[in-house]
């Protein structure tokens, strides 16, 4: 991953704008990482897989909660009675 410090992104936006839509660009202040920035097209596929990803996991959690017999009705009664 490229690397370009706050100043120089600030000096230069045109350039690091260029470099983003080909690869994400670490940006650092003090020599510190300080964020990440990337083309529009690389956040859209970032959170396409994260979604995916997160309902993926929902769906193997709701398989084995089944498979042990908890259902929406034992669920729903459990969480009633936490006061």
């Amino acid at each position: 991953m490229k690397e370009i410090s706050a100043r120089e992104a600030k000096n230069n936006f045109g350039r690091f704008l260029d470099l983003a839509q080909s690869e994400p660009v670490r940006v650092t202040k003090r020599g510190r990482a300080a964020g990440v920035f990337m083309s529009e097209a690389q956040f859209q596929r970032l959170r396409g897989a994260a979604w995916e990803q997160m309902d993926a996991t929902m769906d193997a959690m709701r398989k084995e909660a089944e498979a042990k017999g908890l259902t929406d009705e034992i669920l729903e009664q459990m969480l009633s009675n936490e006061s």
